[in-house]
C-alpha cells in the first residue's frame, strides 16, 4: 500500500503545478489590482503606473506567476503559517465532537427506528442540515457568549496568558470549545443520515439474521457486525470532512473573530490582498487533493478488500 501511497503523492506534484496554473490565471482575470483602490479623482496617473511597474505588474505573464510562486510559498509560510495553527486546532477539535455526537446518535437511531429517539434524532437532523452556519453562529455566539457567559467570544487566547504556560494552553483550549461545538453541530447531519440509513438496511441482512440463529448477543451483533460495515461510506468521507473543515471555517472564525485561516480569506479580500487569497485558494486546493488521499487510505484500512490505485 505504501508503494502506492507514494506513486499518488507523486502523480500530486503535476497536479498542484496545474491548479497553480489555474489559481494564477483566474487572479489575472479578476478586474483591478491591489493600487485599484488607491484610485481616487485626486491622484496622479503616474503613480499608480509607477506602483504597479515596481510591483512587476507590467512584466510578461510567465515571469510574474514564477514570482507570484514564490511569494505564495512565502505568505504560507509566514503570514498564513501562523493562522493554519489556529485553524487546524479547531478542525480538529470540530472533527472529534463530530463523530462523538454523530455516531452514538446515528447508530441508536438505526437501531431503534421509529421510536421517540429516532424521531427525535430525525428532527435534530433536519434542524441541522436547515439552519444556515452564520445563523447558528451568532446564536452560539449570543446565548453562549454575552448572555449566559460560559464562553469568550472572539480571539483564540487571551493577552495575560504567558506563551507556553499551562494556563496559556488552557486558555487557548477554552476559546476553541464554542466555536468547536458550533462545527461540529452542523458536521453530524450527513454523518447520522448515512449511518442511520446503513444500520436499519444491515438489520435485514442475512449475515446478521445467521449471528443471530448462532445466539449471539445483541450488543455484539450491532457493535462487532453491523456498526462494521454500515461504517464504511462514513470513513469513505473522513478525508473530505478534514478538508472542508480547513477550508470551510469562513463564517465560523469570522463570526467568532477567531484568528484562523477563514478570516485571513475575508480580511484579504476586503483589503484585496490578492497574493494573500491566492496562496489561500492554492493551500485549500492543495488540502483537497490530499483528502483524496487521505479518504482512500481510511478506506483500505477499514476493508482490506478494497485497494488503492
Amino acid at each position: 500500500m505504501w508503494k502506492t501511497v507514494v506513486r499518488r503523492i507523486l502523480l500530486m506534484i503535476p497536479q498542484i503545478f496545474i491548479l497553480s496554473i489555474l489559481v494564477f490565471g483566474v487572479a489575472k482575470l479578476m478586474p483591478g489590482d491591489p493600487f485599484t483602490g488607491l484610485i481616487t479623482p485626486e491622484t496622479d496617473p503616474m503613480v499608480i503606473e509607477m506602483l504597479r511597474e515596481r510591483a512587476g505588474l507590467n512584466d510578461p505573464v510567465p515571469v510574474q506567476y514564477f514570482r507570484w510562486l514564490g511569494n505564495a510559498l512565502q505568505d504560507v509560510m509566514t503570514i498564513i503559517g501562523m493562522r493554519a495553527q489556529n485553524t487546524i486546532l479547531l478542525s480538529a477539535l470540530s472533527l472529534v465532537l463530530t463523530y462523538l455526537i454523530a455516531l452514538p446518535l446515528g447508530m441508536f437511531a438505526g437501531r431503534y427506528n421509529d421510536s421517540f429517539f429516532d424521531k427525535a434524532v430525525v428532527v435534530y437532523n433536519y434542524v441541522s442540515f436547515a439552519i444556515p452556519t452564520f445563523v447558528l453562529a451568532l446564536l452560539m455566539l449570543w446565548l453562549f457568549g454575552y448572555t449566559l457567559n460560559w464562553f469568550p467570544t472572539s480571539g483564540s487566547v487571551d493577552v495575560t496568558y504567558a506563551s507556553g504556560s499551562m494556563d496559556y494552553f488552557l486558555n487557548r483550549a477554552y476559546h476553541l470549545v464554542l466555536p468547536g461545538i458550533t462545527a461540529a453541530f452542523l458536521g453530524t447531519t450527513s454523518i447520522i443520515q448515512y449511518l442511520r440509513s446503513e444500520v436499519i438496511d444491515a438489520k435485514t441482512q442475512d449475515y446478521v439474521k445467521t449471528a443471530r440463529s448462532k445466539g449471539v448477543p445483541e450488543t455484539v451483533v450491532y457493535n462487532r457486525h453491523i456498526f462494521r460495515n454500515s461504517a464504511l461510506p462514513i470513513a469513505s468521507t473522513l478525508g473530505y470532512q478534514i478538508t472542508f473543515l480547513i477550508g470551510g471555517s469562513v463564517f465560523i472564525e469570522q463570526i467568532f473573530a477567531f484568528p484562523g485561516m477563514g478570516q485571513l480569506f475575508v480580511s484579504s479580500i476586503n483589503s484585496r490582498d490578492y497574493s494573500v487569497i491566492t496562496a489561500l485558494v492554492l493551500l485549500f486546493g492543495v488540502a483537497t487533493l490530499f483528502g483524496t488521499l487521505l479518504s482512500d487510505i481510511i478506506m483500505s484500512i477499514v476493508d482490506p478488500r478494497i485497494r488503492i490505485d
